[in-house]
């Protein structure tokens, strides 16, 4: 059995082993695929893993030998699930492996925002403190959670894991979810959107994307929102309208962005988020701490194990 990993890099750049896969088939792994190069490197493989390389309807017409479809991923946008149920092709996913390593970095983002470590230390490496008239210095406003509204916007386990973080930071937690449980319950207040934003002095994404969420923060809602509001996205890129939140930014209605992630990725050089004020772009890392990807290497073998099985785990088609 021919099994392809299309683009492993960023999965394992050379610290992890890929011997999991190795030991159920006949294992080809590449770096990197470029569309053009998609069919060709399937050939005549039965299993397929992918991380953002896409396996649309024309990729699997033109590769009838795939039996199943991995995903290195939570998200699966760029598996055409229709055209692989068609096919009896499961498509399987990894739910869960980056709860923690996400959580911890929206709060690492918030923390920046608050104080803006980096650029105070920059200044002392250039001399500026050693310079300095008076015995401390600081060039933003420094902000305090303790008593602040934070508003999760997706309340699933990674919101819930981040709210556990804001309540131990003595912050006030809401949440905005299209279905509730006793956990989240125990967590945050439940609220509609409208109101989740009016009061809330911190706004974190974590839904997943869907037709009806893109674009969920966008001019309407943005108005909607607290002057100042520091607003924050770990989830998905095409959740915001980023022209709408550039003007927002330039007019100081959000006091800050934070993401670690874009609309399109790799980000644009044109990008309205490049040239605005107070915004804070990291290049798609929360997931990507070595405990993390271990975890997703160690499920992504279980699913493909499940399948030979006759038992398919974490199925999305």
């Amino acid at each position: 059995m021919k099994i392809v990993i299309l683009d492993g890099h960023t999965e394992n750049p050379g610290d992890l082993s890929w011997d999991g896969f190795a030991g159920l088939g006949e294992l080809t792994v590449y770096d990197r695929t470029r569309p053009d190069q998609t069919v060709e490197r399937i050939g005549t493989a039965e299993i397929v893993i992918t991380n953002k390389t896409v396996l649309d309807r024309a990729v699997l017409d033109a590769c009838p030998a795939v039996r199943y479809i991995g995903v290195l991923a939570t998200g699966y946008n760029v598996v055409d699930l229709k055209a692989a149920a068609e096919r009896g092709i499961p498509v399987c996913n990894i739910p869960s492996y980056g709860t923690d390593a996400v959580a911890q970095y929206t709060f690492a983002l918030l923390l920046e925002c608050c104080h803006h470590v980096g650029h105070h230390a920059r200044t002392v490496r250039e001399g500026r403190w050693s310079s300095c008239p008076d015995f401390c210095y600081w060039d933003y406003p420094l902000l305090e959670l303790a008593g602040k509204t934070m508003g999760f916007v997706g309340f699933g386990r990674i919101g819930q894991r981040t709210a556990e973080i804001a309540r131990a930071f003595g912050m006030k937690t809401v949440a905005y979810n299209r279905s509730q449980s006793d956990r989240g319950r125990r967590l945050a207040d439940y609220l509609p959107l409208e109101e989740l934003l009016a009061v809330s002095d911190v706004v974190s994404l974590h839904c997943p994307l869907f037709p009806e969420t893109e674009g969920i923060i966008n001019e309407k809602t943005l108005s909607l929102c607290k002057d100042g509001v520091i607003l924050l996205n770990t989830a998905r890129g095409p959740l915001v309208r980023e022209a709408d939140l550039a003007r927002a930014l330039e007019r100081g209605k959000v006091g800050y962005y934070a993401a670690d992630v874009a609309s399109v990725e790799p980000i644009p050089s044109d990008s309205p988020l490049l040239t605005a004020p107070n915004c804070l772009v990291t290049p798609h890392i929360a997931w990507a701490s070595r405990e993390s990807r271990e975890r997703l290497m160690t499920i992504a073998v279980e699913n493909l194990r499940a399948f030979l099985c006759g038992k398919p785990q974490n199925q999305v088609n």
